[in-house]
């Protein structure tokens, strides 16, 4: 029994979603332009396919999971079920303008031509915003339709920036945020389902580990209340006494978004030799 897996074959996508699947420990060797791999030491079939029919081959079962974008997955609406976020392959789908043209709100768009390849997704969004306009669906190259006189805006995926710069553009509406996630068929059998939980175990064990970090930290005994109420950690922080009287090593964990103000009030409490790690895994 294996579980099979689809998986971005090329594109901003792909370099990541085998990336992960190596850092949960998966060895894949899919060579040059392969199309299928099989795991050498876990029970996983690698599928390398377009983005766009990642939805359609997990719904058909011929695919038990996949990776895929939300941009995607939201634009093809097809009957499968999002396991996790990933937290990578972040983006966003957004409206851009020519940078001559004036924008107040998103009543402006009234009556203008997007083009776009999301044409579903912008539909239901200018559709919720009561918006009025001519939506030209088209594959590739969609920031020069403005240019060629196709249409007056755009709706396409922006990471930087920077192709729209260089296209005249500029971003007035982000219509969705996205990132990759993991999605699977609604059918699995028990045993599928149970080799998903283990490989979900190994993903939200990195998951966990990325959004955290190891602290290592000298405080002298009398502030060790203050510094571990600062410094709850998993469970509570571990402290060790040190050689020198009167002081004790800290050791905890530390969100990575509350890491600067962490430090901060550490200091002020009497903290010294602070070291921090990367944490590799993290089983919670």
């Amino acid at each position: 029994m294996k579980l099979k897996i689809a998986i971005q074959k090329s594109g901003r996508l792909s370099e990541e979603s085998i990336r992960l699947l190596k850092d949960c420990g998966i060895d894949i060797s899919n060579g040059l332009n392969k199309l299928k791999a099989e795991a050498a030491n876990f029970p996983l079939e690698v599928f390398f396919l377009r983005d766009d029919d990642i939805p359609q081959y997990v719904e058909d079962g011929v695919a038990d999971i996949g990776i895929v974008g939300e941009n995607v997955l939201l634009e093809k609406n097809k009957n499968v079920k999002t396991v996790e976020k990933l937290g990578f392959g972040k983006c966003r789908l957004s409206i851009a303008i020519p940078r001559d043209k004036t924008f107040n709100s998103i009543k402006d768009l009234n009556k203008l031509r997007i083009a776009t390849s999301y044409s579903s997704i912008l539909s239901h969004y200018l559709k919720k915003k009561k918006v009025k306009a001519e939506i030209h669906e088209i594959s590739g190259s969609v920031e020069i339709a403005p240019g060629i006189g196709l249409a007056d805006a755009i709706c396409d995926l922006v990471s930087s920036g920077s192709t729209l710069l260089s296209n005249g553009l500029k971003e007035v509406e982000v219509v969705l945020r996205s990132e990759a996630v993991l999605v699977s068929n609604k059918n699995l059998n028990k045993d599928k389902k149970e080799l998903l939980n283990k490989l979900l175990f190994r993903i939200k064990a990195l998951r966990s580990a990325k959004s955290n970090k190891y602290i290592l930290l000298n405080a002298p005994n009398k502030k060790l209340k203050a510094i571990c109420d600062i410094l709850p950690g998993m469970k509570s922080p571990t402290i060790l006494p040190l050689e020198e009287k009167g002081w004790s090593s800290v050791h905890s964990v530390v969100k990575e978004d509350q890491f600067w103000d962490i430090i901060e009030k550490l200091k002020d409490n009497g903290a010294q030799g602070i070291l921090v790690v990367p944490i590799e895994k993290m089983i919670v």
